[in-house]
């Protein structure tokens, strides 16, 4: 302060009375309910009061009166309650020391007739141009106002900070669950094994789908007390920079009023949209148990002896994945072994059974079993006993005499490549796989030449419901004749289209010699 009683400002700056023009230009701009009050010096230089200078554009107190009501007019006149008090305190202290001040949760009880008797403000003090700038935001207004709308829609909203663990409820998540305020939230431990055990897959949906990326909106069942309520809950996830989860929002509805009185047609919809969602999230966790299980080259695999090529294109227009595999690796022997099989079924179960399959013929060749006859028979033992079916078909080439050896389980006949023609191979009788455990499977033999091609491949090449299977057959075998008779083509040059309605997968092996 100076002599005068005024606050120091920094040069160049208008301050007093000579800022007021400027300051009251720049209020009437601002959106905000905010003042500029100048010190009322007494004849010592004690500030005595506090005389409002300037208003901004939502000019209303909390009384009702207008900017030009209050402008001119000193804080003892209009709210001689606050002369003394927490408030008028902190107006003298930002006044004398210039460090902005802040009184959060100020509760303002007012003595006139037809206001709000008691109201909550969070409320910040600046000094500025010899004055103080001060700022009111109303708080309970705005809590009223979420409060009513949770009532009217049951509605509450919490969020958790996975970070600490902590957990911070809405008014309305305490009316849904029934609650005590004064016990804090419940743990999301408490809160999952509120979920009755039908719907407890759905909590794992959830996650599945916020991992994506995507929010959840999902609608589950609890048991609060005696009574099952319906709740919807639509969650979202907060990540930092590094895109690593930190808080989890959720607002919850309690829907059990609507569920129960819907329609019949209202509830099948409602159970086809949580079946895709259970889908959408089951073919994540497929599509990468099978990315795992039989990643697929990009390019073409050298084996010696024969240059191989895979490719696995699932279906266009399915959301699940099936379980066609392949396998091609040497043996210890010096010999190749190629295969292509299909599990029946799609989704999680039969990703699985492919892994078990597709693993243990790693596990025999590596123990010395080479024989394709031999194999589909183990594979046959281990369909049943694991309650599946499938089918495959299996080749070993021995570059030693150029000799094929093979055998299938139901599966398509593989087809031949051989200078410029193209055709399947004999006839092999072979019951699919898991279908009985007396399953007996023929080997078939060829001698196998120079640029030969073999192909093996999944149903899903040639059963197009869309298309003439026997048309779709002829190009096959026809790009496999061209094939076949040029060296210099591309094994890439065979590449089937995508079939819309199931999973393809192919495995081309050129002879080198």
């Amino acid at each position: 302060m100076n002599a005068a009683g005024e606050a120091r400002e920094p040069s160049g700056l208008p301050s007093g009375e000579a800022a007021t023009p400027f300051v009251r230009e720049l209020l009437s701009g601002l959106p905000a309910s905010c003042s500029w009050l100048l010190p009322v010096i007494d004849a010592e230089g004690t500030v005595i009061d506090f005389r409002i200078a300037a208003v901004g554009s939502r000019a209303d107190d909390v009384g009702g009166r207008s900017g030009q009501d209050r402008v001119g007019r000193t804080m003892a006149q209009l709210y001689p309650m606050l002369v003394g008090e927490p408030l008028w305190q902190l107006y003298h202290q930002v006044l004398a020391d210039g460090v902005p001040g802040r009184l959060p949760d100020f509760s303002y009880a007012a003595d006139q007739r037809g206001i709000v008797a008691t109201s909550l403000f969070d409320i910040t003090v600046h000094r500025a141009c010899g004055g103080l700038l001060v700022y009111w935001q109303r708080l309970d207004e705005d809590l009223r106002r979420l409060e009513q709308t949770e009532t009217l829609g049951g509605l509450g909203w919490g969020e958790t900070d996975l970070n600490t663990g902590e957990t911070t409820w809405s008014p309305g998540m305490y009316r849904i669950f029934e609650r005590d305020p004064a016990l804090g939230p419940l743990s999301r431990r408490a809160q999952a094994d509120m979920i009755i055990a039908e719907d407890q897959p759905l909590r794992e949906t959830a996650w599945q789908i916020l991992d994506s990326g995507t929010i959840s909106d999902l609608t589950l069942r609890v048991r609060i007390g005696d009574e099952v309520k319906h709740l919807r809950l639509v969650a979202d996830i907060a990540r930092d920079p590094s895109g690593h989860p930190v808080k989890v929002y959720g607002v919850v509805q309690d829907v059990t009023a609507r569920e129960t009185t819907r329609t019949a047609m209202d509830r099948l919809r409602e159970q086809l949209h949580t079946q895709e969602l259970t889908m959408l999230a089951e073919h994540r966790l497929a599509g990468r148990l099978q990315q795992i299980i039989q990643p697929v080259p990009e390019d073409v695999i050298e084996l010696g002896c024969l240059q191989a090529l895979v490719r696995y294109l699932p279906a266009e227009n399915s959301v699940r994945v099936g379980g066609d595999w392949y396998h091609a690796l040497p043996l210890p022997t010096g010999q190749v072994l190629l295969a292509v099989g299909d599990v029946v079924g799609h989704g999680l179960p039969a990703a699985t059974a492919m892994a078990h399959l597709r693993y243990s013929l790693t596990a025999w060749t590596s123990v010395g079993i080479g024989d394709p006859g031999q194999l589909l028979r183990h594979m046959n033992t281990l369909c049943l006993q694991l309650n599946t079916t499938a089918t495959a078909v299996i080749a070993v080439y021995d570059p030693a005499d150029g000799t094929l050896v093979w055998a299938r389980a139901g599966h398509p006949l593989p087809l031949l490549g051989s200078a410029g023609a193209a055709r399947p191979l004999p006839w092999l009788d072979g019951l699919l796989l898991g279908a009985s455990p007396r399953a007996e499977y023929q080997q078939g033999h060829l001698r196998l030449q120079p640029q030969d091609v073999l192909l093996l491949y999944t149903d899903g090449l040639i059963e197009r419901r869309a298309d003439d299977e026997d048309q779709t057959m002829h190009e096959v075998t026809r790009a496999l004749s061209i094939l076949s008779g040029d060296a210099a083509r591309p094994l890439t040059t065979l590449l089937p289209p995508p079939n819309p309605h199931d999973d393809t997968c192919v495995l081309a092996a050129r002879i080198r010699r």
